[in-house]
């Protein structure tokens, strides 16, 4: 589906505080478009619009769009929205977000990193890298990136490097010049219905990939090896440890503030080739992998190895991934997006490997009714790498459906396959009060989901101190 934009428009944002919304309507904003947009409630998106000269209506209501031309929805966003409803009855032009976004960046060049984890993370390294080779992309991503402040910023030039976003299909949809896969898991299966459905989709993806492009996809992922047997073209390059990829993984050496490792690039057209002693500030195979990625995209645009290694050297970072808050009685407190089992094990797999002789203290908010119900034992065995485990309720995103089994049962399950122990709280001030009490001694604190959990984190040290 094509769309004209001609700059009379009135574009509106229904749910524009979400980071992928809020994103795409400052990129159309600084291009010259006049964007408005609704949410339910405040939030730091919403903030960083304000700053941008763009409106906001807290709330939805069909008088919220009386003037506008065109709509574009989240997939958060349900049919019978008033502004959804309001909006049809008067044959005004609907879009998801990925329509638009498709249409927007259609005439750039662009690096479109999809997959199930990891996709931030790896947008930011590849921006970061870009940036340092005096290219100046456009950015649209999925996560507050510290060297701006925002998660989007219009570039100078032709090149955009954009996170894909697979919850509601239309990441197919983007027309990729370079395309990345991280990683293929049981996410958005609520929208897919199948893993199988999932991958079919993740094939029509990399298959887009032009001809004078390429597709980087990660060869340690069991669900990105079976796809990688179904694509019909061999236009494509594969990363990771595996043996067998083409930008491969060597000589691992993890701290407590940085990782070190080599790449080795076998490539068919051209003789061996190697980027040795890559340092990038971030801890976890799963991030030495993103940094691969980054790496594998960029040395094959052309850019030197040297600017690679210093684009990757300097990243500093994204928000609320693995992001030290606070410490309290020398103990430290970290914050990080992990919602999903596999996001879990990976980061506590990196914090194992470093923090050897710590106590590990997960402090677990689950995001969605339907995520714990589809994914629960999996959950269950996700916290292996940790000690104590303290469990809040869910944050439930809107939904309003049954989970179908005792929250009490979930904790029992946590603490069997995990073998950890287990702390189930009920609100903010509890949280607040096993601080108090249990914060000494050789310990790390880290606190994950994608609900509220952040502020609970980050509000800690008012009460404690």
């Amino acid at each position: 589906m094509k769309i004209k934009l001609a700059k009379s428009e009135l574009i509106h944002f229904i749910g524009i505080g979400g980071i992928g919304m809020s994103g795409l309507a400052i990129i159309m904003k600084e291009l010259g478009f006049k964007v408005q947009g609704s949410d339910i409630s405040n939030n730091k998106n919403i903030e960083r619009l304000k700053q941008k000269k763009i409106k906001i209506y807290i709330g939805h209501g069909k008088q919220n769009i009386k003037k506008s031309t065109i709509l574009v929805f989240s997939s958060a966003i349900k049919k019978n929205n008033p502004e959804i409803v309001f909006a049809k009855k008067r044959k005004i032009p609907i879009y998801k977000r990925g329509e638009m976004l498709a249409n927007v960046v259609s005439l750039m060049k662009n690096v479109v990193v999809a997959g199930s984890h990891g996709k931030t993370t790896t947008t930011s390294l590849i921006s970061n890298v870009f940036t340092h080779a005096k290219i100046d992309p456009t950015v649209i991503n999925g996560g507050v990136l510290n060297s701006f402040s925002g998660s989007a910023k219009l570039g100078k030039s032709d090149w955009c490097i954009l996170e894909s976003d697979e919850s509601d299909g239309s990441f197919t949809q983007i027309p990729p010049t370079y395309s990345i896969v991280t990683n293929i898991d049981k996410e958005h299966l609520d929208y897919y219905k199948s893993l199988e459905v999932l991958k079919k989709n993740f094939i029509s993806f990399i298959e887009k990939t032009p001809s004078f492009g390429k597709a980087f996809i990660c060869l340690d992922d069991k669900n990105n090896s079976q796809v990688i047997k179904k694509i019909s073209n061999l236009n494509y390059n594969t990363y990771g440890t595996n043996k067998l990829s083409n930008f491969k993984i060597l000589n691992v050496l993890q701290k407590e503030n940085f990782s070190k490792f080599d790449i080795k690039i076998s490539l068919p057209t051209t003789k061996e080739n190697s980027i040795k002693n890559i340092k990038i500030p971030l801890i976890g195979l799963h991030n030495i992998r993103n940094a691969t990625a980054a790496a594998a995209v960029a040395f094959s645009v052309g850019i030197p190895t040297k600017i690679i290694k210093k684009g990757l050297e300097k990243f500093s970072g994204v928000q609320r991934r693995f992001t030290k808050v606070f410490s309290f009685q020398n103990v430290p407190f970290f914050d990080d997006y992990a919602h999903h089992p596999t996001e879990i094990s990976q980061v506590l797999d990196g914090v194992k490997e470093v923090y050897k002789n710590k106590e590990i203290v997960c402090i677990f908010q689950p995001h969605r009714i339907s995520r714990v119900k589809n994914l629960h034992e999996e959950f269950s065995r996700s916290f292996k790498k940790a000690d104590t485990v303290i469990l809040c309720p869910i944050y439930k995103a809107g939904e309003n459906i049954k989970l179908g089994f005792s929250y009490k049962n979930f904790a029992k399950k946590i603490i069997k396959n995990s073998k950890v122990k287990l702390i189930l709280i009920e609100n903010n001030l509890d949280l607040i009060r096993y601080v108090k009490q249990n914060t000494y001694g050789q310990k790390i604190v880290i606190g994950m989901g994608a609900g509220s959990i952040s502020n609970w984190i980050r509000s800690l040290p008012e009460y404690i101190k």
